[in-house]
């Protein structure tokens, strides 16, 4: 939990309605919020959309590189990043599994799996040593239940859910190691163990719907979705609820 102090929070895939809204929900929460996007017109739009005080940021997610980057003009601005909402993403999809193509998986790995490999790998540290560290990721119900035609797009996003319980393993081992290092000997064997600070979380969602889907098809319910507002609320409330309750978790959120 976040203690009082204002938090450091990395919005990445910020220029769709569910970055939008995600940014705009830690803002109201407090916290300083860093958007980020590979096209800056669209980036710098969807920050001021979100409202004041939303920092725009560009950066090509799948080049480590660049994430590197990324991460230094952070911390030159704020310090440390103390939380990390990975909304990259995006659907491809066939008739069967003898249509699935090369084209589209190279996209689905680059921006369900390698973004998010590469931002855990350069913010992981930060992330660590954080007193309220959180990473978050979107994920789809395909991955419990994958169809013949979602083949491609089940089997990136369950690549990425993979990685993050990983980074849940990650987060556990350093606390552990960094409790070790901070042991002296002294505590009685009843004392209670230093709590988990940093966690890794999974938000599952069957897909998102915005007002501006809800305003092209007024005659849907879209059953089943999840608004990106109930996603952005789920995104703020990761940082006030403790990470033992959050860590390595799949958090259905669909309706």
């Amino acid at each position: 939990m976040s203690n009082g102090r204002t938090l450091n929070v990395l919005v990445t895939g910020g220029s769709g309605p569910s970055g939008i809204a995600t940014a705009r929900a830690l803002r109201d929460a407090g916290h300083r919020v860093f958007t980020v996007g590979s096209n800056a017109a669209h980036i710098e739009a969807a920050a001021a959309e979100a409202g004041g005080g939303i920092t725009p940021l560009v950066s090509d997610l799948a080049s480590l590189a660049e994430v590197r980057a990324l991460r230094a003009s952070v911390a030159g601005m704020a310090g440390n990043v103390d939380g990390v909402i990975h909304l990259v993403g995006g659907w491809r999809g066939a008739k069967g599994i003898t249509d699935q193509s090369d084209e589209d998986w190279d996209f689905l790995e680059r921006n369900a799996v390698t973004t998010l490999r590469n931002v855990t790998r350069v913010f992981f540290d930060d992330l660590a040593a954080s007193d309220t560290g959180r990473f978050a990721m979107v994920s789809s119900t395909a991955v419990s239940t994958p169809t013949a035609g979602g083949a491609s797009y089940a089997a990136a996003k369950a690549a990425a859910e993979a990685w993050t319980l990983a980074v849940a393993d990650g987060f556990r081992r350093a606390h552990a190691a960094a409790a070790g290092a901070g042991n002296t000997g002294q505590e009685s064997p009843d004392q209670e163990k230093p709590q988990l600070r940093s966690a890794a979380t999974i938000f599952v969602v069957k897909a998102l719907v915005d007002p501006g889907m809800r305003a092209k098809a007024p005659e849907r319910s879209f059953p089943g979705f999840t608004d990106v507002a109930d996603l952005a609320a789920a995104a703020a409330g990761l940082f006030s609820t403790p990470a033992g309750e959050l860590n390595g978790q799949r958090l259905l959120l669909s309706r």
